[in-house]
């Protein structure tokens, strides 16, 4: 059984095809935006003659939170040992964009120099496996735009003001949500205030709620 490869169309579309000497190839999901929509197209039709599945999926706006999104759902679907990620296939924004969504989740993904290809190292573990349900649900109640006051957040969780600030702020064993730059907080008079972050709300354009039994 071969790997699932996503990969994000840009002008080397060479570097496909050299991942796939190194890495059997079962199916290749094309991450592509719109300019880069028949570029996709024909490389479909070059993997069918090797009988390789593929799958276009097209970039509308926002690149990094679309490609999270896409990945979240791959990684729903496949198992992550299965999935490998090509970052050396497309242009500037998709290449980083691939890469932050592969450090995300824990998947293995490559590079291509030239007919070298290059393993990155990404830990396996993936990050949303460092968040506990707990500090997800605290994410999902945050507004981006707006800093909330952490006695109003702590009411809506129905959680402690002292469990609340162990989730935002941590120990000396364990990152928090502001270790983990996931929210901002600031300090108006006495009280603390936080919001979501870019990279807090990026993540959790990526998360798949575990299913309950």
């Amino acid at each position: 059984m071969g790997y699932i490869v996503i990969a994000p169309v840009g002008k080397n579309s060479k570097a496909l095809f050299v991942g796939m000497t190194e890495f059997p190839t079962e199916k290749v999901v094309l991450l592509a935006t719109k300019e880069y929509l028949k570029e996709a197209s024909k490389l479909s039709k070059k993997l069918e003659e090797f009988t390789i599945k593929t799958e276009i999926k097209e970039l509308h706006g926002n690149i990094l939170e679309e490609t999270f999104k896409i990945f979240a759902n791959l990684c729903s679907i496949f198992d992550s040992e299965n999935l490998i990620v090509n970052v050396a296939t497309g242009n500037h924004s998709t290449t980083c964009a691939s890469l932050s969504a592969a450090y995300a989740n824990g998947l293995k993904a490559f590079d291509v120099m030239g007919d070298m290809i290059i393993l990155l190292p990404i830990l396996r573990l993936s990050y949303y496996h460092e968040l506990s349900e707990n500090k997800m649900n605290i994410l999902q109640i945050l507004n981006e735009k707006e800093f909330n006051p952490i006695n109003k957040v702590a009411e809506r969780l129905k959680m402690s003001i002292s469990l609340l600030s162990y989730h935002i702020n941590g120990n000396d064993k364990y990152k928090g949500l502001k270790d983990h730059r996931l929210i901002e907080t600031k300090i108006v008079g006495k009280s603390l205030y936080v919001k979501l972050s870019s990279m807090g709300r990026m993540l959790l354009k990526g998360h798949i709620p575990k299913k309950k039994k």
